[in-house]
């Protein structure tokens, strides 16, 4: 099951515009990063798990606290935890299709033979310096 899809729509859209600093300038949220595990009310009391990219994250504190404002924000909700889940890994799979086209995620190395003709094929109408 898709962890996911235990997250309401209103936490979703809540945290949308909640940034990892990491890439707040890429307009990537939290939501497209996959770091949303779960969203549980209870009482008024909301309950979120996160997924971290990594262990050793510098601005967990930030994001923590960020998603924490950001629900306890939301109406019927009068008190909110953010816990970090360490029982599941975050990997890119998680992350939406938006978030893969914005940080342009590469391949495997080894899934590619020709690496001069992928990134030609790729790189779109960027232009590019000698």
């Amino acid at each position: 099951m898709d962890s996911r899809s235990t997250v309401p729509a209103w936490a979703s859209a809540a945290l949308a515009e909640v940034y990892d600093p990491c890439c707040r300038e890429k307009g990537v949220s939290v939501v497209d990063m996959g770091l949303l595990r779960s969203v549980a009310v209870t009482g008024g009391h909301a309950r979120v798990e996160l997924l971290l990219t990594s262990g050793w994250c510098p601005f967990a504190a930030q994001v923590l606290t960020d998603v924490e404002r950001a629900v306890a924000a939301q109406p019927g909700i009068t008190s909110a935890e953010v816990a970090v889940v360490w029982d599941e890994v975050w990997t890119p799979d998680r992350l939406s299709p938006a978030a893969v086209a914005t940080l342009r995620f590469l391949p495997d190395p080894a899934a590619v033979p020709d690496r001069d003709a992928y990134i030609a094929t790729h790189r779109g109408n960027e232009e590019t310096t000698p």
